[in-house]
């Protein structure tokens, strides 16, 4: 049921960005949020209302305050991810996801105003989508909550430490130089940097990070799904549904619990004019990330 719910969502929010010409509407990180929240009613993020709203709102303002200040750059990315990572300290929110929503506009070389604005009734929408359907599916607290939904709430709390600092900066670091020889920006999309930063700051428990190869080859094959659909369909709403749809297959296929991946497949629809390099660049930046991680666990794990 909370697979259908979050399509439902996603297929209710690409309508409204169609209708309204506002295409800012569908930001991708929906897609992980709708889909950990319908999934799993009480567990972090679900019951974070507020947080769900406020945080990607303040980051997105952020983000497009660098971007009109410094276009796209390494700097610019770098600002935009280091003051999400601050406001999320700041406010203790366990919503990760708004990192990549203060990274989209700069990626995209978007300024509209309207990018806050949609970040903030969409997220809106979510919540109280969210709060109604739990009223109507009169659904119990679990007592006690199994395990695997104590590490999900674990993975999206704040990290506690900040060991995986170092490597974490490393990682983007190395992935902004090869941004900058290419000039491919996809090398380091927006949801992978949510992806490095619950893989980086929970490392023991990430259930991703057990399975840094099948990452690659889930994050290729819902960038590479997604862009078919965007190909054949085009920006219709069934067509995101479609996406988000065959994301979840791929993900619940692998055994892999990684909301962020089913955000990969919906960027193919923010993109302009988007092509077969974007599969590569987002095989080529995963990869990257799942190499980084094991010189950081190979290290770090040993050390402690």
């Amino acid at each position: 049921m909370g697979e259908f719910l979050a399509l439902g969502y996603i297929g209710s929010i690409a309508s409204i960005a169609v209708l309204s010409g506002v295409s800012q509407v569908l930001f991708p990180e929906l897609a992980a949020l709708s889909y950990d929240i319908f999934k799993r009613p009480f567990g972090k993020w679900a019951s974070s209302p507020a947080m769900l709203i406020v945080t990607p709102t303040l980051t997105a303002i952020l983000g497009l305050m660098i971007q009109h200040r410094f276009g796209y750059s390494p700097l610019s990315m770098s600002l935009s991810i280091i003051s999400a990572l601050l406001i999320i300290q700041w406010l203790k929110s366990p919503i990760a996801p708004a990192i990549s929503a203060g990274a989209l506009p700069i990626a995209l070389d978007e300024g509209s105003w309207w990018y806050a604005a949609a970040v903030t009734f969409s997220t809106s929408v979510l919540a109280l989508s969210a709060w109604l359907t739990l009223k109507w599916r009169h659904l119990p607290a679990p007592t006690p909550p199994s395990l695997a939904d104590k590490i999900d709430d674990e993975v999206e709390n704040p990290p506690a430490g900040y060991a995986w600092l170092p490597y974490f900066a490393f990682f983007l670091s190395t992935a902004l130089v090869l941004v900058h020889w290419t000039g491919w920006r996809f090398l380091l999309y927006p949801p992978l940097i949510v992806v490095a930063y619950e893989m980086f700051a929970h490392a023991r428990v990430c259930p991703w990070a057990k399975k840094p190869i099948l990452l690659v080859v889930a994050c290729f094959m819902t960038a590479s799904t997604g862009l078919l659909v965007f190909v054949i369909l085009g920006h219709h709403p069934l067509a995101v549904m479609i996406s988000m749809a065959m994301s979840i297959v791929l993900i619940q296929r692998f055994d892999l619990h990684v909301p962020p991946a089913t955000a990969v497949g919906l960027l193919p629809f923010v993109i302009e004019h988007p092509d077969w390099r974007f599969p590569v660049a987002v095989t080529v930046g995963t990869g990257l990330l799942s190499l980084v991680f094991h010189l950081y666990r190979a290290r770090h794990f040993r050390a402690s």
